[in-house]
């Protein structure tokens, strides 16, 4: 049973930074493509970014592009979200998710999912 296990959120001021982490566990991972998505409150989840098995194929939703950066570590089964320049409506729970698709981009392309990892960008 794959288990996805984020960490590293946190308080941050605008235009700061924070790292994210999502580690794998569970045995064979059978995940191809690891995503970041995000859900603030009242809205819907929403899609982040996403990166392949062998960081081949990186996609960014376009309000985070040039100011995240996905990543993995496949030695250590870990997948990365490198977050700069935050503002205060980068403010969300973020979830890490595992797929099988290619450039998955919608919920439902998505396996596995952590629980989540709360952001809070302070103005």
């Amino acid at each position: 049973q794959v288990q996805l296990v984020e960490s590293g959120g946190g308080l941050a001021q605008t235009g700061g930074s924070l790292r994210l982490s999502c580690a794998h566990s569970g045995g064979a991972l059978q995940t191809y493509t690891n995503g970041w998505f995000r859900q603030a409150p009242g809205k819907e989840r929403e899609f982040v970014a996403s990166i392949s098995w062998n960081s081949a194929m990186i996609d960014y939703a376009d309000s985070v592009k040039a100011r995240f950066t996905i990543s993995r570590d496949s030695a250590k089964n870990t997948v990365y979200l490198e977050m700069s320049s935050v503002k205060p409506e980068d403010t969300a729970v973020y979830y890490c998710a595992g797929s099988d698709r290619a450039r998955p981009r919608q919920i439902s392309e998505y396996r596995y999912w952590g629980q989540g990892t709360q952001v809070t960008v302070s103005s």
